[in-house]
């Protein structure tokens, strides 16, 4: 019993003693995020990527501002609830897809992320969440790009009816 009990003890200090390890570039992004924050939702400009993973509880929110004549993406930014790998993954996020047209960022997979970051299998997941969340945000640019084109569109037509 009191063997059980010594080998218990040592069994847990050595958990204790043992560092869970980050990459370099995982802890750099989670100490130094790169982009933080929002833009107005409302603003036709910008596109908005809103995404979670119900199994780990991760939410992340990236937004992207885009130049409506060249349609290259000239600002990003994000706000993530989760771990330090969701985090370090919106922000390489937000870097690469700054200076970017809205076809080339489509083209960024998780698995770059994943390996730029060096993420372990276990975090695979927080690299998906960042490619979709950019998916996410094209969508949500194009889709007010194309409502705001139908209304401007419509404008004339009402005015002369109301004429």
């Amino acid at each position: 019993m009191l063997r059980q009990l010594a080998s218990k003890r040592l069994i847990t200090q050595r958990i204790q003693i043992l560092p869970r390890f980050y990459h370099e570039k995982v802890i750099d992004h989670f100490n130094n995020p790169r982009n933080v924050g929002s833009f107005d939702k409302n603003d036709p400009a910008v596109g908005t990527g809103l995404v979670g993973a119900p199994a780990c509880g991760d939410v992340m929110k990236l937004q992207i501002k885009v130049d409506d004549t060249t349609g290259e993406i000239v600002d990003a930014r994000f706000k993530t609830f989760g771990c330090g790998s969701a985090i370090a993954s919106s922000s390489v996020a937000t870097e690469w897809v700054k200076g970017k047209q809205m076809e080339e960022v489509m083209t960024i997979k998780n698995t770059e992320i994943a390996k730029h970051l060096s993420l372990p299998p276990v975090k695979l997941h927080c690299s998906m969440l960042a490619e979709d969340a950019i998916k996410a945000a094209v969508k949500d640019y194009k889709t007010k790009r194309a409502k705001s084109n139908v209304d401007s569109e419509a404008e004339p037509a009402v005015k002369a009816a109301q004429a």
